[in-house]
């Protein structure tokens, strides 16, 4: 089905509404191919889950696909009920056999079976934390017996080292390796966190996987496939004025597409810089309840940090006196242990230049205060 408006901004909807990223999508389907484990780095809004939603679905046919995001995954049991949801009955046919398979394999919990309306079922686990190791022992076990190739791609990976419980990575490293039919995607948006992971001899995931960092879409297909779609409609793209929203953006995926989509909405084409200007003042309009809210929320010592940020765009150091003095920041211990909390809860990120606000419309926000 046509979508009204070409320029997502969540979710993935094909090829036709996915902007570049052959060559990446091509290094994915390899690794997959020759039965290696992947490992993909991105921040926030580059539009990594597009990337994996898009190698999924150009993969071979005689692969099955998983996708599971655990952003909002706190513990070992909550983790062990998504992974177990996400996988149960997918290398399975006919129903019966599913059905059969899951009643040989868990013993620990009792899932929950819900009739889809292509008549599949679906599975769902509500797991106790006493008996979570358990299941997910069962659910490996079960994706062991299957002879299906498959590739389960496990979004926001790094959360599971914020699990109160010990030694969760090294159990799913040990299960992992022994899946002789399936293949992984670890993707996550926090790079240091990411890199200690998978970078660090001292852990479990140490050089177990091919480490794919994903950086932004080259600006000339990126304008290509935007003057594609507005010339469908007989509409103009201005070279010059799509640079501008690309280079205001830095290219970050989600703020390019978030301005397209707003542009199309107008039913013009892109022809003049007041057109993202205004695009922007309505995506920041929009969310600035939440983002008052959010300034609000943090002490005296980050707000006024933030706002320093957020006035200079990127600051190489934000300990340096020149730096604290301009803005009248306190000492530079409490603003290291600022940056810290900032860095911490993702309003603050480190780019090669220097810190910026995570949020670029959260930064645009805070600029006008």
């Amino acid at each position: 089905m046509k979508l009204k408006n070409p320029f997502l901004t969540a979710g993935y909807a094909g090829e036709e509404y996915f902007c570049d990223r052959r060559r990446e999508t091509a290094k994915m389907i390899a690794a997959f191919e020759n039965d290696r484990n992947l490992t993909l780095i991105a921040p926030r809004r580059y539009g990594k889950t597009g990337l994996i939603k898009n190698a999924l679905a150009k993969m071979p046919t005689e692969f099955a696909g998983v996708y599971l995001d655990i952003f909002s995954v706190e513990d070992l049991a909550s983790f062990t009920a998504a992974f177990a949801s996400a996988v149960v009955g997918v290398l399975d046919s006919p129903v019966e056999k599913t059905i059969s398979a899951v009643a040989r394999f868990f013993r620990s919990c009792r899932p929950t079976i819900t009739p889809q309306e292509d008549g599949t079922p679906r599975f769902s686990f509500d797991i106790a934390p006493s008996s979570a190791k358990a299941t997910l022992d069962e659910t490996f076990a079960y994706l062991k017996s299957k002879n299906r190739r498959a590739v389960i791609a496990i979004d926001e990976f790094q959360q599971i080292a914020e699990f109160p419980e010990k030694g969760v990575e090294a159990a799913l490293r040990s299960h992992i390796q022994f899946v002789p039919w399936v293949r992984f995607v670890f993707a996550g948006s926090r790079h240091h966190v990411m890199s200690e992971m998978f970078g660090s001899a001292k852990r479990p995931f140490y050089q177990s996987t091919e480490i794919l960092s994903l950086g932004t879409i080259d600006p000339v297909e990126y304008e290509k496939f935007a003057r594609t779609h507005f010339a469908a409609r007989q509409k103009r793209v201005s070279t010059k004025v799509f640079q501008s929203l690309y280079e205001r953006f830095e290219g970050i995926t989600w703020y390019v597409q978030a301005v397209l989509n707003k542009v199309w909405e107008s039913g013009c084409g892109l022809t003049s810089a007041r057109q993202i200007d205004e695009a922007v003042d309505s995506l920041v309009e929009g969310n600035a309840i939440v983002f008052h809210d959010l300034f609000r929320s943090q002490n005296d010592a980050s707000r006024t940090l933030l706002k320093a940020v957020a006035e200079e765009g990127c600051v190489a150091s934000p300990t340096a006196g020149g730096f604290l003095s301009r803005h009248s920041l306190p000492s530079h211990s409490t603003v290291r242990s600022a940056l810290k909390n900032l860095i911490d809860g993702d309003l603050l990120y480190q780019t090669d230049n220097g810190y910026v606000v995570y949020d670029r419309l959260f930064g645009i926000w805070l600029s006008r205060l």
